[in-house]
């Protein structure tokens, strides 16, 4: 069975990284039949197309479920195409963000912090697309700015929902939360959301804190797997912070869910947390880790025990690596980008064709 995973190709370094998670997720490598659909969402394409390849991803994206996404520059001048990724979030309608930090072999973390911790935060709204503005004489002590920001009820149940089902599943505690006593009408609808979840998830632990006392007892968590929810302001600033406690942003994938009304993954876009990286283009001495990672996490999506194994082994084979001294400069290595996935895939290769044998 030959399995479609829409790429997203983007721009400078990141999309020097998504060729390798490419080289890797290659059905010689992990014996899968895949086939791939490519849009280029370069800077130079989107304002090319004013953004209509975009618009013709998503659409690919909701047929396919998955794709695989590079980093990309969004333009900071108004009027320009701004982030491809806000509009890709609408068009799949995603409400999820989950990133994960994870224990990177011989990187030392940060206080001492080995199991791994979920952020899981809303994909849109709350302080993202805020409507803003200034009333007063401009430069003078009495001009004020405003912000408004939303949050609806189902981007709060989907996220609440999710991070329930990814405790269950990665055996962890949901913990953390909105800070609901000083905004009980805002961000109490989140908090009654998590509330709720609680209760149709009752064999998950469920440890609420405000948002506050979050950050600051991650920095005396070590031992205990965590999946924090969050609103997407307070987990954007939660994720960097708690993949840099594992020692390096490069060390995990990002994945973008969407979920129906019954809880339902629908579909899913993996990338790297990181950027596009302009100073590291073309040098050979990027991180391939995330993207490889998020390759390999779309294959755990698949109604496929083969694309399940294949996953496994990336995960494994990146891991041990690591572990075994092949490591890029930024965790305190030597090795190439290129030298590094090559490594990568060796072993991929050399564990499906072990496994492959103990199982005949």
């Amino acid at each position: 069975m030959k399995h479609k995973i829409v790429v997203l190709d983007g721009d400078q370094t990141g999309q020097e990284l998504l060729n390798e998670a490419l080289r890797v997720i290659d059905p010689t490598v992990i014996r899968l039949e895949l086939e791939f659909e490519h849009f280029d969402l370069s800077l130079e394409n989107r304002r090319a197309t004013n953004n209509a390849v975009v618009y013709e991803a998503a659409k690919a994206m909701r047929a396919s479920r998955l794709s695989l996404k590079a980093a990309t520059i969004t333009p900071e001048q108004q009027g320009d195409v701004g982030s491809p990724n806000k509009i890709l979030r609408e068009e799949i309608d995603a409400q999820v963000i989950l990133r994960t930090g994870r224990r990177i072999p011989g990187v030392r973390p940060i206080a001492g912090v080995y199991a791994p911790i979920s952020v899981v935060r809303m994909a849109r709204d709350d302080a993202y697309g805020a409507e803003e503005h200034r009333e007063g004489t401009p430069g003078s002590p009495d001009e004020r700015a405003y912000r408004t920001e939303k949050i609806s009820r189902g981007v709060c149940r989907a996220v609440a929902e999710y991070a329930f089902q990814h405790a269950r599943k990665s055996s962890a505690k949901v913990f953390g939360g909105p800070k609901f006593t000083v905004s009980p009408t805002y961000e109490g609808m989140f908090k009654e959301e998590l509330d709720a979840a609680a209760a149709r998830h009752a064999d998950v632990v469920y440890d609420p804190q405000l948002i506050d006392a979050t950050f600051a007892l991650l920095l005396a968590t070590t031992g205990e797997p965590l999946v924090i929810p969050s609103l997407n302001r307070d987990g954007d600033l939660l994720s960097d912070l708690v993949l840099q406690m594992f020692g390096s942003i490069a060390g995990a994938e990002s994945l973008v869910i969407s979920l129906d009304e019954a809880g339902k993954i629908g579909c899913v876009m993996a990338e790297a947390p990181h950027g596009t990286a302009p100073a590291l283009m073309g040098k050979n001495i990027a991180n391939p880790m995330a993207m490889i990672f998020a390759a390999a996490s779309l294959l755990s999506y698949l109604d496929d025990p083969a694309a399940h194994k294949a996953g496994r082994a990336m995960y494994e084979a990146t891991l041990e690596a690591v572990f075994d001294g092949i490591r890029t400069s930024d965790i305190g290595g030597s090795a190439a980008t290129t030298e590094f996935t090559d490594e990568v895939i060796r072993r991929v290769r050399n564990k499906l064709e072990i496994w492959s044998s103990l199982s005949d």
